[in-house]
């Protein structure tokens, strides 16, 4: 009888707690409100005020990837922390006579610190861009009766999310002063200061703010994708100028455990063989991307002999397949695999 009276005492007790739980209450489920959410109109500015200020609360960037599922789904893996797993911060790359700095961090960190370097040192600012990632100092001259010179400094995204380019032009006051030119008057001072503020941002690494105005103007997307052509086959767009994506593109072969054993410029292509003896992890990436054994995989993948076809899609993008050094077939899941690696690597 006590246990009775117990039970029917607690029914309305928990039909009352109904406002706290339920479908209408307080504490409800709300992981499918964002299916209910609906777009608004911009905000409309008047003609006489500016817009400048405006712009999205969060931002969301874009999707790059645009890889269908086939067969049925699957929760796909998380890409591997061995991609793009390079220790260096800081670093200088040179394509040719052009050159920049690699950050492996955001342009909304960069940003500040290019404007601490160019306050410490004390070079006057003229112009600045955050929308465009743009500072241009004013008309300097470093010795009495030397000629004035000026330098731009230019933040990119860098081809990787979450990286970011810095790339430095000087000219001399001499000529057209109105129009920066192509490249640096003086390389050498261009090399100069670029390495200095290399080091001043490496020094500082640890005390980065982040600007979110530079992070929210500049792209955070990254410039490569993976995709895929008209008949589903795996593809990695490169959003860079075929030279500068070729030269990434033999790094990121060899930091993804290939070893590169032919190239062809003319016809575009590079020739490859996988190693799992410059595997750290013996081959187990691969194994674990997929599942399975990993001596499986690991045979399987120096069975054959593997090419690259980089396809220039424009001045400044490239698309890259990659195919059986015998033209036999290659699995979507093996090609998708390698290119995701190969992927992670190029910078």
């Amino acid at each position: 009888m006590k246990r009775l009276l117990f039970t029917l005492l607690m029914i309305p007790l928990l039909t009352g707690c109904s406002w706290l739980f339920g479908d209408k209450s307080y504490f409800r489920d709300r992981g499918d409100d964002y299916r209910k959410s609906r777009a608004v109109p911009v905000l409309t500015v008047p003609s006489d005020m500016s817009a400048d200020s405006l712009q999205e609360l969060y931002f969301i960037p874009a999707i790059t990837e645009e890889i269908r599922v086939t067969g049925e789904f699957e929760v796909p893996r998380p890409a591997p922390l061995v991609a793009g797993s390079s220790e260096e911060v800081v670093r200088i790359q040179k394509l040719g006579d052009e050159q920049w700095m690699l950050v492996s961090f955001a342009p909304g960190q960069l940003w500040p610190q290019v404007r601490a370097f160019l306050s410490g040192a004390g070079f006057p600012v003229a112009r600045i861009e955050a929308r465009d990632g743009l500072i241009e100092t004013a008309w300097i001259s470093a010795e009495e009766g030397a000629m004035a010179q000026r330098y731009r400094f230019r933040i990119e995204q860098g081809v990787q999310r979450n990286t970011a380019e810095l790339h430095v032009l000087q000219m001399f006051q001499a000529g057209d002063i109105d129009a920066w030119p192509e490249k640096s008057a003086d390389p050498e001072e261009e090399d100069r200061l670029l390495r200095a503020l290399a080091q001043f941002v490496a020094d500082n690494v640890d005390q980065t703010p982040v600007s979110m105005m530079a992070q929210q103007s500049i792209s955070a997307s990254g410039r490569v994708s993976m995709q895929e052509d008209t008949a589903g086959n795996p593809m990695i767009r490169l959003e860079l100028p075929f030279y500068r994506a070729w030269a990434s593109l033999d790094r990121a072969i060899r930091d993804s455990s290939f070893e590169i054993t032919d190239r062809n410029l003319s016809e575009k292509v590079y020739f490859m063989r996988y190693s799992a003896d410059s595997d750290e992890e013996g081959g187990g990436w691969f194994g674990w991307l997929f599942g399975g054994d990993d001596d499986s995989r690991t045979e399987a993948l120096e069975k054959y002999g593997y090419r690259l076809q980089v396809v220039e899609d424009g001045e400044n993008s490239v698309l890259i397949t990659v195919h059986r050094e015998d033209d036999g077939p290659l699995e979507q899941e093996q090609a998708q695999g390698i290119l995701a690696l190969i992927k992670g690597n190029i910078s």
